[in-house]
């Protein structure tokens, strides 16, 4: 009788741990850059080709844009740069150089909130604002879309999937996670990088400094490698 007693207390607590394993398993399948529940995701182009694209994330920012632009110029290296719409309406200068500079923009979202657990509708805004300042740049070519932090669980995948938009993640990280010195980045990116990489670069605050300083360097040793940088529409089309 004193079990019985016990019993629904018992139960509580297992299912209390089914809800919790329950949203562990979301959280992670939210952070995962190689599944999502609908649509396409790409994280990395199958090829025997030796190209790759260099992405960055963020902004537009004063801290970083330029600098980033620069040498770019100087290694003439093509590049994909996810944006937020709430840098480009803060700095459409700054979007205008990237798209006159012959780079691809990609949507970033207009906030750069956690795409999980939102509605259609906050969705729909953030992309479709963004999409909509992007296009002030002068920008023309196919607007590629990424999440922030790489999440997604339920909504934004449907809403990229009814749109036949992808959802493009990256393989070579080198710069998200802690403090990082230019050396650290450099070697990451060079000891991981392989033919149809996607590289993702953070460049564009003040606190980037680091990743600024190995960007040079990183495509001296990428093309001594013989590796060729293209943006990621041209590097889905190596697919």
């Amino acid at each position: 009788m004193k079990w019985l007693r016990r019993k629904p207390t018992i139960i509580t607590a297992v299912g209390l741990v089914i809800v919790l394993a329950a949203a562990a398993a979301l959280w992670n399948i939210s952070s995962s850059r190689t599944f999502q529940f609908f649509g396409e995701l790409v994280a990395r182009v199958e090829t025997t080709e030796k190209v790759i694209a260099l992405t960055f994330d963020d902004g537009p920012d004063p801290a970083g844009a330029q600098a980033t632009l620069d040498v770019l110029a100087q290694k003439q290296v093509p590049a994909t740069f996810f944006l937020n719409g709430s840098g480009l309406k803060q700095y459409p200068d700054l979007g205008r150089k990237i798209a006159e500079a012959g780079h691809e923009i990609g949507n970033h979202t207009y906030s750069h909130e956690r795409m999980v657990l939102v509605s259609p509708g906050f969705v729909a805004k953030e992309i479709e604002d963004t999409d909509e300042l992007i296009r002030a740049t002068g920008y023309q070519g196919p607007i590629h879309f990424r999440p922030p932090n790489g999440k997604k669980l339920f909504t934004l995948p449907h809403y990229l999937e009814t749109h036949d938009r992808k959802t493009i993640m990256w393989d070579v990280e080198p710069d998200s996670a802690g403090a990082h010195t230019a050396k650290e980045i450099e070697s990451e990116v060079l000891g991981s990088t392989k033919p149809g990489s996607i590289v993702l670069l953070h460049s564009m605050f003040g606190a980037r400094e680091p990743t600024r300083q190995a960007l040079g360097p990183i495509i001296d040793g990428l093309k001594e490698r013989g590796f060729r940088f293209v943006t990621v529409s041209a590097l889905l089309s190596q697919a």
